[in-house]
């Protein structure tokens, strides 16, 4: 396999290739991949940069804001010359200074229930960063649909948590852990309760691991686990996880079936009403 590479990619790769769980076919299977990334934000960033790093052949990057001045206390992708400028094309900017033989796929926009689905089937696996519960569920619901890996990963204040969800490969999905979303004023945003920079840098890397031993199929994946990370102790614990058999997503009698539920939120139902349409 390595014959397949120009000098400079065996140069760039050359610690990768060493490896025998990588090697030359590994390196080529990176270079093969594609992984779509949800947020060019503080978990976004450093995921966006090892995956390029690493020789992922495609990122897509998922993200509709701009960079602001408060982003750059943890979004380790933007830099101050670039505030005001689109996310998307800011990470694309900093993932091609890294490796510029990677392809970056530019989604300027919000996922929602009519995008996320054909969004999603377009690549291998789905690293999700996102910062709300709204689109962390509609990203979860499209991955299992669609029958991709998702690697997801949150922060709050000086804590993240991190895992692998693959239902279609009997692994239990997002819904199994969390079946629904808590309401809106239950827990605090970053925004409303602030986050340690270094925290999200953590999680983030931790994610771009997961990713890729998923991409490379070696070591023990993290389905079936949640990672737990208490920054201020220095503390990792991991919480196991089951598949949930009543499960609406992934359960044998599964009433999830598309994104309709995600987009009748979207026009202002209640969640009674979407759970409804779930049902129905």
């Amino acid at each position: 396999m390595i014959a397949d590479f120009s000098e400079t990619e065996i140069q760039r790769y050359a610690r990768h290739i060493l490896l025998p769980e990588i090697g030359g076919a590994g390196q080529a299977a990176l270079r093969d991949a594609s992984v779509l990334v949800v947020g060019a934000g503080g978990l976004g960033s450093p995921v966006a940069l090892y995956l390029a790093a690493a020789g992922v052949g495609r990122i897509g990057l998922v993200d509709d804001d701009v960079v602001d001045l408060s982003n750059l206390q943890r979004q380790i992708a933007h830099t101050t010359d670039r505030i005001g400028r689109r996310k998307v094309d800011s990470a694309a900017e900093a993932i091609h200074a890294v490796n510029p033989l990677v392809q970056v796929d530019r989604h300027p926009m919000r996922l929602d229930a009519d995008n996320a689905r054909a969004l999603v089937a377009r690549y291998d696996l789905v690293c999700d960063g996102c910062d709300n519960f709204g689109t962390r569920y509609l990203v979860a619901d499209a991955c299992a649909l669609e029958r991709r890996t998702l690697v997801s990963a949150a922060v709050l204040r000086f804590e993240g948590q991190v895992s692998t969800f693959r239902p279609h490969l009997g692994g239990p999905c997002y819904r199994c852990l969390y079946p629904s979303a808590p309401p809106a004023d239950a827990v605090p945003s970053c925004a409303e309760a602030g986050v340690f920079g270094a925290v999200t840098g953590v999680m983030g890397t931790l994610q771009a691991t997961e990713a890729l031993k998923e991409l490379l199929e070696i070591g023990e994946s993290l389905s079936g686990r949640l990672l737990v990370w208490d920054a201020l102790a220095a503390r990792f614990h991991t919480i196991r996880l089951s598949p949930d058999p009543a499960c609406p997503l992934c359960g044998p009698h599964a009433t999830i079936r598309d994104l309709s539920a995600h987009a009748a939120l979207a026009k202002g139902a209640t969640a009674k009403e979407a759970c409804d349409i779930h049902a129905g």
